[in-house]
């Protein structure tokens, strides 16, 4: 699919693999419209051709009125990317006793529930556009994660929401398959975001030490640089696409 002159939209943008990605894409010629929630957006830097938008990705209203912008701003809306996620910790029992169903809940609605909202009304815009010479329209990518597959002790949330990410992306290829909407995922292991930051060196090196080859974290551009691949290769579709190194967890 060619990129040159569309515009794309890259959720949670304002930093980490949303960042890059908004920035890879614009240093190929795209008009990129990041949206992130409000506090995100007022901290962030972002690269030269990315407008962000103070957007929740789980209201409908926020999600429509940031397409309807952006699809009235000239350029074809052919790709939506959904990097917009959270990673909370708790485990099913604790001392403190059962794990809290409104954290489940808030896991579920942003990693999931945010996702399918985009994709929904992204395909939806990108559906009534004139198709290339091969029929496409346009090109979803989501992000899951390797915990969506072998998740550790305390990410029950988190493991469930990426697996959902996951298993949907088949049914929506399908789903979209008509309109020329070709869906993807990504499952990224370890990455060097901002939410390792807070991390010390050492407990990074050992992090780096469980992945198999290259040894290693990954680096955001790494995920930008497989979103840009998936848009260049027409046939790949309805595939989720792991990016960890070989890692498989361990359970702690």
């Amino acid at each position: 699919m060619q990129l040159d002159h569309t515009a794309a939209i890259v959720t949670g943008a304002a930093s980490g693999l949303g960042a890059a990605t908004a920035a890879a894409l614009a240093g190929r010629g795209v008009t990129v419209y990041g949206l992130d929630l409000d506090k995100a957006v007022a901290g962030a830097n972002p690269a030269d051709g990315v407008h962000l938008i103070p957007t929740d990705v789980t209201d409908e209203a926020q999600v429509s009125a940031a397409i309807e912008r952006i699809t009235g701003e000239g350029r074809p809306l052919r790709l939506a990317v959904n990097c917009a996620g959270i990673a909370p910790s708790a485990r099913i029992l604790s001392r403190r006793g059962p794990h809290d169903l409104d954290l489940f809940r808030t896991v579920l609605m942003v990693n999931l529930l945010g996702t399918f909202n985009v994709l929904r009304l992204a395909a939806e815009a990108m559906s009534q556009l004139d198709a290339d010479e091969h029929g496409q329209r346009g090109l979803v990518v989501n992000t899951a994660s390797i915990a969506a597959f072998e998740a550790q002790i305390g990410q029950i949330a988190y493991a469930a929401s990426k697996a959902g990410v996951a298993g949907m992306t088949i049914t929506a290829a399908r789903d979209l398959a008509q309109f020329g909407i070709r869906v993807m995922t990504i499952a990224p292991g370890i990455v060097d975001t901002p939410m390792m930051a807070g991390f010390s060196d050492e407990v990074r090196a050992g992090l780096a030490q469980t992945v198999t080859f290259p040894r290693r974290l990954a680096e955001p551009t790494e995920y930008a640089r497989l979103v840009l691949m998936i848009a260049d290769h027409d046939y790949l579709n309805g595939e989720t696409i792991r990016m960890d190194g070989a890692l498989r967890m361990t359970a702690r």
